[in-house]
């Protein structure tokens, strides 16, 4: 409103001295001068009238990068017609995973039909983010007036930033509990003949070499002592019985999207490096999160698929109150629900696990619920789960 008022003064003062130079001073003079003040400003400004129909914008990156990072934007913007455009003002936006973008740039498309540029913002925080368009105007070649433009804006896009997964060790108390259950699941089935194979499983007397993280329950002491290192066999039986591991990024539509994605970032990585830390121990466990379309549930028997269910994760958009929603699980020796918000309706998702002998929750960082006595949180400094 300010700059409105300020150019309307400046144009004001300008037809106020011509009046007085042309009528009082130098008549022909002041028609030249007349001239020259009224027929470019009208041809600049009926091009960038124009132009709000025959512009179009792009944007394009890729679809992650690390935390810490610079992730590198295209921008293309492309006219129709042989009109110049006078110039073009874009303002890219971004979300609260990336550092704050307030920097407009102006280009003008002459004679080209297209031109682009590329710029590079730091990703801050781990997470689902967007990249986007915020405005886009048209401006005259003077810089007095601009118009919106009228064509549709690109989509935002979908970037995940990815955050250093820390290495939770085994001896936390709260993997601990986990392991204690699985094994004793395995002791009641021991006399079941059902085998259920992992993906990396063949059936038969299949083996491979041992690899670090193997257990050693799975060890072929014969083979090995014949072919003097240790043997693995692959058609080991899986406990039908497995823990459940249950993600549940709430956000309240009230809440601050700055405080919210640093949670956010913490869960995901103590969720994450819990479920490594159990895959490399030979736990096969069932992971349940949010996808775009609703709850989805993935079996994480391979050493490899957590940093996939990772990215996964990412490129999930985080929608405010949405709750996870638990279908039937089967039978669960145990259930380890992490959350940002362990208040409201969450004791509706706590109580559709069935069957789960123990319930733990995980939350990003310290915090007291009266609802929930034992609360789990990620020591960074010793990559350890405490109680709250």
């Amino acid at each position: 409103m300010i700059r409105k008022i300020g150019t309307f003064i400046s144009i004001a003062a300008i037809a106020f001295i011509l009046y007085i130079f042309t009528f009082y001073i130098e008549g022909e003079m002041g028609v030249v001068l007349i001239a020259f003040l009224i027929v470019p400003p009208l041809i600049s400004f009926l091009l960038a009238l124009s132009a709000r129909k025959r512009i179009t914008v792009s944007i394009f990156s890729d679809a992650y990068v690390k935390k810490g990072s610079e992730l590198e934007v295209t921008v293309t913007v492309e006219k129709k017609g042989k009109l110049p455009i006078a110039v073009a003002e874009i303002c890219p936006k971004a979300s609260e995973v990336f550092e704050k973008q307030d920097k407009k740039y102006r280009l003008s498309l002459l004679l080209d039909g297209k031109t682009e540029f590329t710029y590079k913002i730091k990703a801050i925080t781990g997470g689902n983010g967007e990249i986007s368009i915020g405005d886009f105007y048209s401006c005259d070649f003077l810089g007095f007036i601009r118009f919106k433009i009228c064509t549709d804006l690109p989509e935002p896009i979908s970037v995940g930033v990815i955050p250093e997964i820390p290495d939770v060790k085994s001896s936390s108390q709260l993997f601990r509990q986990i392991a204690d259950s699985v094994l004793t699941s395995d002791d009641d089935d021991e006399n079941d003949t059902e085998l259920l194979f992992s993906s990396n499983s063949m059936p038969g007397y299949e083996h491979r070499e041992y690899i670090q993280g193997d257990p050693l329950k799975r060890i072929n002491w014969k083979l090995s002592s014949k072919k003097r290192r240790l043997m693995v066999r692959l058609d080991e039986a899986v406990s039908m019985v497995r823990p459940l591991v249950v993600l549940d990024l709430y956000r309240s539509s009230g809440a601050d999207p700055e405080k919210a994605v640093l949670k956010e970032e913490k869960l995901i990585c103590a969720v994450i490096g819990l479920v490594k830390a159990l895959v490399k121990q030979g736990i096969v466990c069932n992971f349940v999160y949010n996808s775009a379309e609703g709850a989805v549930t993935e079996c994480i028997d391979n050493i490899d698929y957590p940093d996939i269910l990772l990215l996964k994760l990412l490129a999930v958009k985080v929608i405010p109150d949405r709750r996870i929603d638990i279908a039937s699980q089967g039978t669960v020796c145990s259930c380890v629900v992490a959350t940002t918000a362990p208040d409201g309706s969450f004791s509706g998702v706590l109580h559709s696990v069935e069957g789960a002998s123990e319930k733990s929750i995980i939350i990003p960082e310290p915090a007291v619920y009266k609802e929930f006595p034992e609360l789990w949180y990620l020591d960074k400094t010793d990559n350890i789960f405490k109680l709250v």
